[in-house]
């Protein structure tokens, strides 16, 4: 009898910035490692006009496997003006665009003054509200003012989640108290400044759980052997999950499964 082939757990990366010109190289290979680890599908962040643009570009050359997100980062909020924004409400319409954002707040460094900042989120929650898509959404030490603006749009607030989430345990319990879904990368793999969401990551439902690399941003630093270049992409996604699942007493299969149908849901993003 022939041995039984392993099946791959199937993964879903709902933040990748594959438009970022770090995988200009070798974009295509980038996504042939993704595959063969198991992450089928992901979500192109668009982070400002011109990212947006370059996500729904790579949308088009890989619909079965590709979504894309619209929005204006809050570091770019400073160049969200009212012609920008009409352009990117234009491309969050299109079918091939499953979120609006990413956007929030940024108060670490203040790259867009805070009232512009603010200002930018109004704007996108409410086109978000509009177009009834869901939200993808940054926040970074402006905890208060994230929630408050939230909170001012919640009656119209489509479904939204917390990409990235670093925070404390009270700020997860508040984003899960107002409805929020919650995205956790390999921020949690950091022995520096991560470890604490290894304690936090099973207060989550599944359900309300997904997964994510940021690449190129936030390389895992706990692989072995270390990658060559400090460059992230998906093919760590199941590394990252790893570790989730273990801190929440799951098995992998078992994280995998209802991440990946949480996302396929949140995004509509469902192959048939």
């Amino acid at each position: 009898m022939s041995p039984a082939i392993p099946v791959i757990p199937e993964f879903f990366d709902i933040g990748i910035n594959l438009a970022h010109d770090s995988y200009d190289a070798d974009r295509g290979l980038v996504m042939q490692r993704a595959l063969a680890a198991g992450v089928r599908q992901m979500v192109v962040t668009g982070s400002c006009l011109e990212s947006t643009r370059r996500a729904v570009e790579l949308v088009g050359s890989a619909r079965r496997m590709l979504r894309a997100t619209a929005g204006c980062h809050p570091h770019q909020a400073a160049s969200l003006s009212a012609e920008v924004l009409e352009e990117l409400a234009a491309l969050a319409a299109l079918p091939e665009v499953v979120a609006v954002g990413e956007c929030g707040l940024d108060y670490h460094r203040d790259f867009s003054p805070r009232d512009v900042q603010r200002e930018a989120f109004h704007r996108q929650l409410e086109l978000a509200a509009r177009i009834r898509k869901p939200l993808f959404l940054h926040q970074r030490d402006a905890h208060d003012d994230f929630c408050a603006i939230l909170r001012e749009h919640q009656r119209d607030l489509p479904r939204a989640v917390a990409h990235c989430f670093t925070g404390t345990r009270e700020q997860m319990l508040e984003y899960l108290e107002m409805g929020l879904w919650i995205g956790i990368t390999g921020w949690i793999c950091d022995e520096r400044r991560g470890h604490h969401l290894r304690e936090l990551v099973g207060l989550v439902p599944a359900g309300r759980l997904m997964i994510e690399t940021d690449g190129p941003y936030l390389l895992p630093r706990d692989l072995v052997p270390k990658p060559a270049s400090r460059r992230n992409e998906p093919c760590h996604l199941p590394h990252i999950a790893g570790v989730i699942a273990r801190e929440r007493g799951e098995s992998l299969e078992t994280l995998a499964a209802h991440t990946t149908q949480t996302a396929r849901d949140f995004f509509l993003f469902n192959i048939s």
